[in-house]
């Protein structure tokens, strides 16, 4: 007999009929309730299990997260909390799970720091599945937003030879041995040995790939993963995860900047509407964790109302030099409260900064752009109208309450001879990108883009505030379990 999804049947219109249902066990009360999951809602469906005539054997099986068959009538239910049950008629133990060596037991409230090192099985507790059910459901809304906007999916290399941010930070990728690796006259790895004949690394961006896409299809994005040797330990950062990135010729940044406040918008409110029932656990989830927290530290917004708060407010754009000018006159930096201080014009500004503009000035999600051109990438296009040593791009970065940056982006330089000057200047070999430079040689023009770190998006949606609970499976410094 073909088995029912829990779903289903908890959203049933009629009763008094045989089903089949398969899951996990997430408790069995008093010898006769079983609470079954199988992943399809946050919700469990008590089975009431016949103890008088059900095997001691079989009873003694029913224990927490064992797999089971269940087959019965469901019924409208008698207790309070849930509108039907089953009463169970066949019983069939799939996978058994010892009670006692089942490391996750919710009754000791495990820990999220617990819960990493079981990432293979965490996902069985309920904030871990809601999280998860979000993630996937805010990963079909990016894919939904761009087929309905005209978009094309391009899926860029994962492999390449060139490093889109010029941060250097990037995983090598070789065939070489390790023992008696190949080395040139003056003593350098000799890749040209390698597999694919020269220095090849993962790919921190499929910016500069989908450019070149942008340029004969219009409009296209990414959406895959990306990887970061950079040796930070933090609660935004990992080694591995996926970035958004779409491109669109014939844009400039104002076009950039409405193209992404309508993109956040459009998955947020995708993703309430589509799973109300697993943002409202996790907002009391939210709940109960700021109760543990200081007053003043705790949110003024619940998860809900944050969402909402994006969804119905015009993101305020602002240069980054009023911003700079902001900060420097705001009361946490007069008072040396910051972290890090706002002394002059050109600082990289840290979170700190980004969240102060957000909650605490503004009150609203905001849009800095024109940034220093000393401290942005190399394709930003140059803006014009600048004072010398005060050169700016034309770039721009979303900000959001709770988690700072979550959009970077910018219109990109255009112009070949600009381009190339400031690739001189940073010392990007030319010849390294020479099939990026070619584009601004045959019908360059304007066209913008941005990057969304996906895991960003559903640390904001979920209201999760360390990465490595958002991705399935976390890679970072010395951690590359499962």
């Amino acid at each position: 007999m073909k088995h029912s999804k829990v779903k289903t049947l908890l959203n049933s219109t009629k009763s008094n009929y045989e089903v089949t249902v398969k899951g996990w066990v997430r408790t069995f009360r008093n010898n006769q309730f079983i609470a079954l999951n199988d992943g399809s809602t946050i919700h469990n469906l008590q089975c009431v299990v016949d103890f008088e005539n059900t095997p001691e054997e079989t009873l003694k099986r029913i224990t927490t997260s064992a797999a089971v068959s269940i087959t019965g009538n469901l019924v409208e239910s008698k207790g309070a909390g849930q509108k039907y049950e089953i009463q169970v008629t066949k019983l069939e133990i799939l996978g058994d799970s010892d009670a006692e060596l089942y490391p996750i037991q919710l009754k000791n409230k495990p820990s999220l720091e617990f819960l990493r090192e079981k990432a293979h099985l965490r996902v069985r507790t309920n904030a871990f599945s809601a999280i998860m059910r979000v993630r996937s459901v805010l990963s079909f809304a990016v894919h939904s937003y761009f087929q309905e906007k005209g978009f094309f999916y391009v899926n860029t290399p994962i492999i390449t030879g060139s490093d889109a941010e010029g941060a250097g930070e990037m995983f090598k990728v070789t065939a070489l041995p390790f023992d008696g690796t190949p080395r040139t006259e003056d003593g350098k790895v000799n890749y040209a040995a390698d597999f694919f004949g020269k220095e090849t690394n993962l790919t921190v961006s499929g910016q500069l790939e989908a450019e070149t896409f942008a340029m004969a299809l219009g409009q296209v994005y990414t959406f895959g993963p990306t990887f970061r040797a950079e040796n930070s330990n933090t609660s935004r950062h990992l080694a591995e995860f996926w970035m958004i990135e779409p491109e669109v010729a014939f844009n400039d940044l104002n076009d950039n900047m409405d193209l992404a406040e309508d993109f956040i918008k459009y998955v947020i409110k995708f993703t309430v509407e589509k799973c109300a029932d697993d943002l409202k656990f996790l907002e009391g989830r939210l709940l109960d964790e700021e109760k543990q927290k200081p007053q003043a530290e705790r949110s003024e917004m619940t998860l809900l109302e944050k969402l909402n708060f994006v969804l119905e407010n015009n993101f305020k754009r602002v240069s980054y030099t009023e911003a700079i000018d902001i900060l420097k006159e705001s009361t946490p930096n007069k008072k040396k409260k910051f972290q890090y201080p706002i002394e002059a014009w050109g600082t990289d500004l840290q979170s700190e900064h980004e969240r102060f503009l957000v909650e605490k000035h503004f009150k609203c999600p905001v849009i800095l752009y024109d940034y220093p051109a000393k401290i942005k990438a190399f394709y930003m296009r140059l803006n014009t109208d600048t004072e010398p040593g005060k050169e700016t791009v034309r770039a721009m970065d979303i900000l959001f309450p709770g988690i700072g940056e979550i959009v970077g982006g910018s219109q990109r330089e255009e112009r070949y001879d600009v381009l190339v000057e400031k690739m001189k200047a940073l010392g990007i070999d030319e010849k390294e990108l020479w099939w990026y430079l070619d584009t601004r040689r045959f019908g360059s023009a304007v066209h913008s883009g941005f990057g969304l770190g996906f895991e960003r998006l559903v640390l904001f949606v979920t209201g999760m505030t360390n990465i490595r609970d958002v991705i399935p499976f976390p890679r970072t410094p010395m951690n590359a379990e499962f």
